[in-house]
This record gives structure tokens, sequence and C-alpha cells, in this order.
């Protein structure tokens, strides 16, 4: 693995024993999501409408603001379940850790990142627009990061040569750097892009997810001991999420934007509207928790490309399917 991409390794050789994942007899789950976005909405409707609470779990919410905090909290036993990318399983299934963090289900199946320029656009976005311009694109090594040099090489733009990504700010601190001064454009979640908007301080002017096509961007991980220690729990979480998806999809917009308002007290309505109907846009969620061997392989890929692994990780190592499975054919036959 490369230099940059050791911040994980790090934190699993300075763990000097496993932690064993604890049994939730009292059905409370430490969920650490890496960032609080619309994004996410299916986990936040399926809280805010009590559909977790119909389960008899209890959530406890916490941010870990990156995949790499959200990943730490797990191999610590700081969390019971991480939202996070993909990615950062891969990182440490190649340090040979025993009690791996192993994805049980998939919430989308795109970069949800949009990228946000100084000045609005009229039309459709030219790419080339950034040649030579610079832009801040995450922690090198994240999911969002990767997935835009995948996007810019395709595009022919490579970091260094005519265009310039700035991995140096922090992922939560990027907004505000913005703001700021610091380069030409950023890439953001939602309700930040149509909050920037709405201030007049960045304008959106394209989608990262939509250009750079489906792959599997935001996954539900847990280390083995506690999915083998609490496969009851982790079921009814996934049917509970897939409730929020099947509410997501199905009801009125107006309905949407009441169930996500507990979550996003700092915005209001018009930006959630705006920040769901633009995930609607570009299809953001996936209408099942099971990940596939193909969607796999292009994250892969995209790591690869990025240099931030040489070595590629079987899927059966870190993917287990066998919970989405039953609860998606125990969905389908209800």
């Amino acid at each position: 693995m490369k230099k940059f991409a050791i911040c994980i390794c790090a934190i699993v050789v300075a763990i000097s024993f496993t932690f064993v994942g604890c049994d939730n007899t009292n059905n409370k789950i430490r969920l650490n999501e890496v960032t609080h976005s619309i994004f996410y909405a299916p986990l936040y409707i399926a809280i805010n409408k009590g559909y977790m609470s119909d389960a008899g779990l209890e959530i406890e919410l916490t941010n870990g603001g990156g995949s790499d905090n959200s990943m730490t909290a797990l191999l610590t036993n700081a969390a019971d379940i991480a939202l996070l990318g993909p990615e950062t399983s891969v990182y440490v299934a190649n340090q040979g850790r025993n009690d791996l963090p192993i994805i049980f289900g998939q919430l989308t199946k795109r970069d949800g990142s949009f990228i946000i320029g100084r000045s609005a656009i009229d039309g459709s976005f030219d790419w080339r627009s950034l040649e030579g311009k610079e832009i801040l694109g995450g922690r090198k090594g994240g999911m969002p990061a990767m997935t835009l040099e995948y996007l810019l090489k395709s595009k022919g733009l490579n970091d260094g040569e005519n265009i310039t990504i700035n991995y140096d700010v922090a992922f939560n601190n990027m907004t505000a750097a913005f703001i700021a001064g610091t380069a030409d454009y950023m890439t953001t979640f939602e309700p930040t892009g149509s909050t920037l908007e709405k201030n007049s301080q960045g304008y959106i002017v394209a989608s990262v997810g939509a250009e750079a096509g489906e792959v599997p961007f935001t996954t539900f991980m847990a280390n083995r001991s506690y999915l083998d220690k609490n496969p009851d729990i982790i079921s009814k979480f996934l049917k509970a999420i897939m409730r929020g998806y099947n509410f997501l999809i199905t009801a009125k917009i107006d309905d949407v934007v009441e169930a996500l308002l507990p979550s996003f007290a700092d915005s209001d309505r018009e930006i959630i509207k705006n920040s769901i109907l633009n995930y609607i846009q570009i299809d953001a969620w996936t209408s099942t928790p099971v990940m596939t061997n193909n969607s796999y392989e292009k994250l892969l890929d995209i790591m690869m490309a990025s240099g931030t692994i040489d070595t590629r990780v079987d899927f059966n190592k870190i993917v287990d399917n066998s919970f989405a499975l039953d609860v998606m054919n125990e969905m389908l036959s209800a």
C-alpha cells in the first residue's frame, strides 16, 4: 500500500489487542456516520419515522467527520456500526487484522459530491473549464477524492499537470476554506451545496456521481465479531433502513422534507427539498442493500487507479451479503 494511505494502517498497528463487539442485549446501536448529509436520507427517515424504534432498536448517532475517523471508531470499539466509504475496509483488510470490519449493507450507489464553483453557469458544464484551476478534493485516499480523480482523468485532467487537486484541507473545514477564498472549486455533499447557493457563496455546477457512474460509495459496516453476536440486530437494522428508502421514493416530496427536518434543524424546507431533488436526479440511492461483485470490482479499479492500493482484496473477505439477502427476500415475500 502506498505511503499516503497508511493513516488507517497506523491505527491498526497501534492497537495492541483486538476489541470484541459487545452483545447488545438492550438493542442499542452506537452508529457512527462519516458525515451528516441528506445523501444518507434513508437512514434519517428510518430514525425519524420511528422505523428503528418499531424494530426495538435505539440509535445513538455520532459524526465521524471522515471515513478514516469512522473506521477508527469501529476498530477501537467506540461504535457498533459505521456508515462510511467501503475503501476503508479494503485498507484494513490489507493489514491482516483478524476481526475485520465487514460490509453488510450498501446505502448509496454513486458519489454524492457536487462540484461548487464561484459563479453560476448557463447550460451544461464544460469539464475542460477546470483546466488550470484548483479544486478542493478532500482527504487523499478517501472515496470522494478518489472518485474525483478517476473522473477528472477520464476528462484528460491530471493532478499536477493541468489541474490542481488540493488534499490539504480537512473534510470538515473545506466549506469554510472555500468561503474564505481557497481554491477555484470544491466538492461537497448536500445540503451544503444548496446552502452555499442560497447564500450566494458558491454554485453547484456539476455532479461527480452522475458523470462518474455507479460505484458502491457508502456502506454499513460492523466488525465480524459484532455481526456474529448480533445477527438479529443487524437484520432489524437493515429492515428499518429499507423502510426508510421505500418511504423516500414513494412519499410526496413535502412529506419527505418533513421526515428529514428533525435531522437538519439548521436547514430550511427549501434547502432540504432542493437537496433531495438533486439526489433523486442523479439516482443516488441503491434499491437494495446487497452489494454486487461487479460494483465492488469497479471500486477496486478506482482505488488502483488512484495509487492507494496495489493489491486487490477478495470480495468475500470483506463483504457479507447474507443479512441483506435475507432482508430483501423477506420484504419481497411479505
